[in-house]
């Protein structure tokens, strides 16, 4: 009977959430190593938390990633892999591999996945959503790397006004109609933006911002904008964090309430970070 008892407490924890997010947009950037997990409940937790999300009304979006899958494809191509800055460079042979692995491959896998859950889904490839321009810091070449400028947001209004979750690829197209392969997190963020949602969820295959980048208890739960200035001086936002979190603040400051880093390794790390009162992660606010 405690069992039981205990469930009906969780449900009545996730109320006021539910009731407070019905109608609300969420985005969330799909990524990181569970997604090629041999565990099918790990491949499927986060499918399952969307199924959810559109159970009780929330309109979720999914942009996502898919680094290592593009890392074999590329292998199997014969392509060799160098990056720039951190940056994969992208060649025109590359390109299409990216493209195929990402819009083509990932993408109709995450929509079959969601709708065997019971959920509605539809694929859409990032160049009918997103615009960029050429990547090129500093005079820098990355090859057909390019920044998200805008987002064509009637496809994903459309799908939204259906109860259907769209799910995007992190690709776009410039003004002269060329692919590239963007940063999946600056998509989602801009995604978000244009969407005015109501929440953004970051997952990868680390718990949260990590004060200690190798101690994984370390996680910062909770953060203000305002010391992202001084953590990013110290060293504890370096690297790959620091798109993700000026992602974040892009989109905090556009009027996303609340942007959160989870671990997608985690079981439905996806509501428990939405409709608990502790959550996983990190959540950064203003």
């Amino acid at each position: 009977m405690q069992e039981l008892i205990n469930k009906a407490t969780t449900l009545l924890e996730a109320l006021p959430y539910i009731q407070r997010f019905a109608g609300a947009t969420f985005v969330v950037k799909y990524g990181g190593s569970f997604m090629d997990s041999p565990d099918e409940a790990v491949r499927t937790g986060v499918a399952s938390d969307v199924v959810f999300l559109e159970a009780v009304e929330i309109n979720p979006v999914v942009v996502h990633g898919g680094g290592k899958r593009i890392n074999k494809a590329l292998e199997e191509a014969g392509i060799k892999t160098h990056f720039v800055n951190g940056l994969r460079y992208t060649d025109a042979d590359s390109m299409e591999v990216v493209d195929r692995v990402l819009s083509r491959e990932i993408n109709a896998e995450i929509v079959a996945m969601i709708k065997s859950l019971g959920g509605m889904a539809k694929g859409i490839a990032g160049p009918e959503i997103f615009t960029c321009k050429k990547h090129a810091p500093d005079g820098e070449d990355y090859g057909f790397v390019g920044e998200v400028t805008g987002v064509n947001t009637a496809p994903l209004e459309e799908c939204i006004a259906q109860g259907t979750t769209p799910v995007i690829s992190p690709t776009a197209r410039d003004a002269e109609g060329q692919t590239y392969n963007c940063n999946a997190d600056i998509a989602a963020a801009q995604a978000a933006i244009a969407l005015a949602a109501k929440r953004l969820v970051f997952m990868s295959d680390v718990p949260g911002l990590l004060r200690e980048p190798e101690n994984a208890e370390s996680v910062i739960p909770h953060l203000n904008i305002a010391e992202v200035d001084e953590l990013k001086q110290a060293g504890i936002i370096a690297k790959g964090m620091i798109p993700k979190v000026d992602s974040a603040v892009a989109a905090i400051n556009a009027g996303v309430d609340k942007v959160s880093f989870v671990d997608g390794r985690i079981n439905h790390a996806v509501l428990l970070e939405i409709f608990t009162d502790k959550g996983v992660g990190t959540e950064i606010v203003k």
